[in-house]
Parts: structure tokens; C-alpha cells; sequence
């Protein structure tokens, strides 16, 4: 036990429950990405190579997990908000360095605050990526009329939704083309993935000109061609996947579009608001 009162020891498998908890404390007040909290991303980003747990009376109140087995390393941690300003989340980010080594560290956070931005910038890392989770609480639906000449159907699993996936995103800075099996097969693998929700448009000729995929409760991707953009097959497709999870007892609707993405400020005219962000640092290991 250090004179913080915590006592520092590994966690695992068995301490989900504690993780769990931890996790929905984040998020209640930095907001976030809510999918932290189940159970699968809780194993691929705490259960790591190595990991550290703070515990003060039986709670866990601070962890981190460090998987070493890629370059870069990675690591993801959490402070419990009660917990904050006691110098934990350092103490847990400077272990994840030393279990590091030489290796360049990749710090993914799912629950992005303020200060956690301001220690990892003290600590000498880079932010490489930085994505708002909107939600719509679907009581009230967005009304998009449907674009001249444009009518939606069922998403079938094929080469054209993957080849309208590629022209919808080739001209993004980076788009790495995926294999047509190796993208079709996620969606078909997925056990969220929606086929009744997920919609295709196309224009009065037949060609395809945009499709959005739900997965579970989320609109997982939203794309649209170029020639058809600025002619609201965007905010069509996307108002009709609302409409379809609103149809099918869904509450609420989530998405996460990245920070400088002008998608953005269309999802917010139809009614999503923010709910957190999430982000990625990079610290480049010295060279000796």
C-alpha cells in the first residue's frame, strides 16, 4: 500500500465485474464511447500483456493494461473519477512506458477528458486520432424527403455494397482500400450486424450512389459517392436507419464520426448530440 492508500496488484478475467464498474464511472462523467463498458472491448483493451489495478478497500479505483506483443505497444487505463488529481493516472501511465521499453507506445482512451489530454501531453505523447460518439434519442425522428429520382433498399452482402463502400471513401486522406472478403466478411461475422436496417440508394438508373450499415444500435457507416454528394443522400439514408432502429424498439441510436469530419454537423441538424469523445496518443520511443 502507497501513501495514497491504494494497494497496487494485477488484475484479470476475474475482476470484469470490477472493470466493468470502473469503466461506467468514467463514463458518466467524461462521457464516451458506452460499448467500454460490455465486456468484449473491456478484454481487448484492459486484459492486455500486463496489467496493473489501484484497489482501496476492495474497489478498484485506477487500471491500466499494456499489450507489449505488437509494435507499437499499446495501452489503455482508467482513473475513477473520485480518484482523480492524486497522481495515479501518471503513476499508471509512466509503468505503461517502462513495460513498453524501447518500443513506441500507442495510449487508446475510450472515455477522453481535458486533463487526461493535459498529462499525456506532459508525459511527451501526440494525439493521432480524436472521434465524438454522438447519440440520438430516437422519441423524436429527423423527416428527410427522399431525393429526387432516389429509393432505398436492403443492403445485400455483395460486391456492390463494397464497391460503393470504396467509392464512397477513396478520395479520404489515408483510405486504405480493405479486400472485398476480408470487409464483407466482418459485417457477415458480426452477430450486431443488421441486414433488415442496413439500406443501399439508388439513383432512377439502378446504380447504386450510397449505403449505411447498422450494427446493433449504431449506425457503423454512413457513404455516399461523390457525383451524389450535396443532394441530401446522406441525411436520407441516414434519417431511414433511425426511423428502422426507432421501428424496432430502439431507444437510441449512436455513431462516432471523427473530430474534423464535416459529416459532423450534418448528424447534428438530424439530431444527434454529443455524447463524449474518444481518442489515440503516440509516443515515439527515444532513440539511443
Amino acid at each position: 500500500m502507497d501513501r495514497t492508500g491504494v494497494t497496487w496488484k494485477e488484475f484479470g478475467e476475474e475482476h470484469l465485474a470490477a472493470l466493468a464498474g470502473l469503466a461506467e464511472a468514467c463514463l458518466a462523467v467524461d462521457g464516451g464511447l458506452p460499448l467500454f463498458a460490455r465486456t468484449p472491448l473491456l478484454r481487448a483493451r484492459l486484459l492486455q500483456t500486463r496489467t496493473l489495478g489501484d484497489w482501496h478497500a476492495g474497489d478498484l479505483v485506477a487500471a491500466v493494461g499494456v499489450g507489449t506483443g505488437r509494435a507499437p505497444a499499446t495501452a489503455t487505463g482508467l482513473v475513477h473519477p473520485a480518484w482523480r488529481g492524486r497522481g495515479l493516472g501518471g503513476r499508471l501511465l509512466d509503468w505503461a512506458g517502462e513495460q513498453a521499453g524501447d518500443a513506441d507506445l500507442l495510449v487508446t482512451t475510450e472515455t477522453w477528458s481535458p486533463d487526461a489530454e493535459a498529462l499525456f501531453t506532459a508525459r511527451g505523447f501526440a494525439r493521432t486520432f480524436l472521434e465524438w460518439v454522438l447519440r440520438h434519442d430516437l422519441d423524436t425522428l429527423p423527416d428527410v424527403p427522399a431525393p429526387d429520382g432516389v429509393r432505398l433498399e436492403p443492403a445485400a452482402l455483395g460486391p456492390e455494397l463494397f464497391d460503393t463502400y470504396r467509392a464512397s471513401f477513396a478520395e479520404r486522406p489515408g483510405f486504405a482500400a480493405p479486400e472485398p472478403d476480408e470487409w464483407l466478411g466482418e459485417l457477415r461475422d458480426d452477430d450486431g450486424y443488421r441486414p433488415e436496417l442496413s439500406l443501399i440508394a439508388r439513383a432512377a438508373d439502378g446504380t447504386a450512389v450510397g449505403f449505411v450499415n447498422v450494427i446493433d444500435d449504431w449506425i457503423d457507416q454512413v457513404g455516399v459517392v461523390p457525383g451524389w454528394r450535396g443532394r441530401r443522400a446522406g441525411a436520407y439514408l441516414v434519417a431511414e436507419a433511425l426511423r428502422g432502429l426507432a421501428g424496432a424498439g430502439a431507444g437510441a441510436a449512436w455513431l462516432c464520426v471523427n473530430d474534423d469530419n464535416p459529416a459532423a454537423g450534418l448528424y447534428r441538424r438530424l439530431g444527434f448530440r454529443d455524447a463524449g469523445r474518444r481518442a489515440r496518443y503516440l509516443r515515439r520511443a527515444r532513440i539511443r
